[in-house]
């Protein structure tokens, strides 16, 4: 939503929350006291589908890694050594000068 800015939440508040939805409190009740979305009190609460996902299994951060196999090594250690090769001749051309 345009305008609208994110707000955090410091561990207190969410702890609080947690504690008075285990107590009993209904999540319309909090969400009146605090202000917040039900969406908020639901992902502090580990309620929303998505959290729970994430507390099993934490999802990576940045690109995802390409699996390599050792066919890919293999060539990518070739692709290396013609380099160093061609480096090294060059060097060998130029000091010659």
């Amino acid at each position: 939503m345009p305008g609208k800015r994110m707000i955090y939440y410091n561990e207190e508040v969410k702890e609080q929350g947690r504690r008075e939805i285990q107590g009993g409190k209904s999540q319309r009740e909090i969400i009146r006291e605090y202000g917040i979305s039900r969406y908020t009190i639901q992902s502090w609460c580990g309620l929303r589908p998505e959290t729970k996902l994430r507390q099993i299994a934490p999802v990576s951060k940045g690109r995802p890694q390409e699996v390599k196999t050792i066919e890919d090594y293999a060539k990518e250690n070739e692709r290396l050594k013609i380099e160093s090769e061609l480096l090294w001749d060059f060097l060998q051309s130029v000091e010659r000068k």
